[in-house]
């Protein structure tokens, strides 16, 4: 028999829950990411009735949990093409190394890796699958004012 849930947000889960799509790559990208990024594989993937795509699975990166599950014929989600709607910001360790291991992997560089105005060591790039992720290691704790500052520098530069 059921148990009742003692909460409402079950153990070792957020608020909120990235689920990513694909467009029947679902079982590459899993492999991808637990060689890539460290993922940590959390519920198996189930297959759909024919076996050929993932209706469901959920990763761990870091203490962040991610589910993923290819896009249905007929559903309103669908995995990336050309754009995506959002991106996956990844606090690391050493932002640098993942990153230029996450291109050597076969990843795209969005925008490279740079000190930002905010205090943070960050780079972009999109996966084989569409999806882009930001890398990112806090370097620097920033007053507003000193993050103030440093904005307005960087916007000098944007011109």
């Amino acid at each position: 028999m059921p148990e009742k849930a003692p909460k409402p947000v079950p153990e070792g889960m957020h608020t909120v829950t990235v689920h990513l799509y694909f467009n029947g790559n679902c079982r590459e990208a899993l492999e991808f990411y637990q060689k890539t990024l460290g993922a940590e594989l959390v519920a198996p993937p189930i297959p759909s009735p024919d076996g050929a795509a993932i209706m469901h699975t959920m990763i761990k990166v870091g203490d962040s949990h991610i589910m993923m599950a290819d896009a249905f014929p007929g559903r309103r989600e669908k995995g990336p093409k050309e754009s995506s709607t959002a991106s996956l910001f990844l606090y690391v360790e050493d932002c640098d190394g993942l990153y230029k291991s996450a291109l050597e992997a076969g990843c795209e560089m969005v925008e490279e890796m740079m000190d930002t105005f905010w205090g943070d060591r960050m780079g972009m790039i999109r996966d084989p699958f569409g999806h882009s992720w930001a890398i990112a290691s806090q370097k620097w704790i920033l007053s507003d004012k000193e993050m103030q500052e440093a904005m307005e520098e960087w916007l000098k530069n944007l011109s």
